[in-house]
């Protein structure tokens, strides 16, 4: 046993002196080599400092500009209308206003377009201070067994007053008739029209949405010339209220409906209205115009034995008119001039077998605003 020991023990050590030393764990596992130093002698820096001084600023501004710049929320409808907020705020820069109490035109629509046709019940239901300068000319129906074709002309100025953010004065009918009809019998009459006022209230103002909604009333005094057929009655009610929205940023829809109620049943005729308004933006500051306008006559009058009325300009007090409807086309174009200021052209004719005293209508429009 001892002799195997030792052959044992003796076999090992033959073996380890033929065979090269093992590397110990420390050995097989290389030390990292030492990091840079930006100069000789320096200690090495910490990992995360190893860039330079010059490349850090190049890095953050990569960060900043590509991974941190905000997206741009999209523009409100408010924008469209040239307002600079939001929110129903009111006008802006009103300061003391115009001699005092004329605050300036309501700026957050400034890109609707006023109706043309139906000019004395149509009303904006924006907040306005302006001057309208309108010039009607009116062809006659030949058929018509009273004036049996010709023409009419009428020129008028009509005037609107801002008075707070919601408030406005409107003052929609004035100036003079002159009618030229074929029969001869009638003669060529003309003289003043009656004259119209009132106020209107701003309900709903929504810049964001482009959204605004208007109710008034206006009261018409019988102060005009009878041979135009004005001055006739104790005066008139005029309840309406009036619509506007932006529908695309270049397109806008207007619409407003209301009551003429007599004073005198038996002097006018009561009518209801309804008038709708559609205009596109088609280049630059020039805006395509379409409208249509639906007249009702609710109840005769008894002052005139026809079966026809006056639409708009007019009220004849008509007998047989209870239950008549009339309505109206028109097409035109408005043109934006400086400011919200607008120059305006439109033609109307009617779409029903039933013409009244209309055969045709021709407008021409200036707006002049504050």
């Amino acid at each position: 046993m001892r002799r195997f020991e030792f052959f044992r023990w003796a076999s090992l050590g033959l073996i380890c002196a033929a065979t090269p030393q093992l590397m110990s764990a420390d050995e097989l596992v290389p030390s990292p080599a030492p990091l840079p130093s930006a100069v000789v002698g320096e200690e090495p820096r910490d990992p995360q400092q190893v860039f330079t001084d010059a490349q850090k600023p190049e890095i953050e501004q990569v960060s900043a500009s590509t991974w941190a710049t905000p997206v741009a929320p999209p523009p409100s409808m408010a924008s469209l209308g040239g307002c600079c907020g939001e929110s129903d705020t009111g006008l802006l820069g009103l300061g003391g206003g115009l001699l005092g109490f004329i605050k300036p035109s309501d700026t957050c629509f400034s890109n609707f377009i006023s109706p043309i046709s139906n000019p004395l019940f149509f009303e904006d239901p924006r907040t306005l201070s302006e001057v309208r300068l309108i010039f009607a000319n009116h062809w006659l129906p030949q058929n018509n067994p009273v004036f049996q074709g010709g023409q009419a002309q009428y020129l008028a100025m009509q005037a609107r007053v801002a008075l707070t953010e919601r408030l406005s004065f409107i003052a929609t009918k004035d100036g003079y008739v002159w009618i030229d009809p074929d029969n001869p019998a009638v003669g060529n009459p003309d003289g003043w029209a009656d004259v119209a006022a009132g106020l209107k209230y701003n309900l709903v103002r929504d810049p964001a949405n482009q959204h605004v909604l208007s109710v008034g009333a206006t009261f018409e005094l019988d102060v005009g010339s009878h041979r135009v057929f004005q001055g006739r009655g104790d005066g008139e009610f005029h309840f309406f209220a009036t619509n506007g929205v932006a529908l695309t940023e270049k397109s806008h829809w207007l619409t407003a409906s209301g009551f003429r109620l007599p004073t005198d049943t038996a002097a006018r005729s009561q009518m209801w209205y309804w008038s709708n308004h559609y205009d596109y933006n088609i280049w630059g500051k020039w805006y395509a115009v379409g409208e249509l306008n639906w007249f009702h006559y609710m109840q005769s009058g008894k002052a005139l034995g026809v079966n026809f009325e006056g639409g708009d300009l007019f009220n004849l007090g008509a007998t047989d008119v209870a239950g008549n409807d009339l309505v109206t086309m028109a097409v035109g174009a408005r043109r934006k001039l400086w400011g919200m200021s607008e120059l305006g052209i439109g033609y109307e004719l009617p779409v029903t077998a039933r013409q009244d005293i209309i055969s045709s209508r021709l407008y021409l429009d200036l707006i002049l605003r504050y």
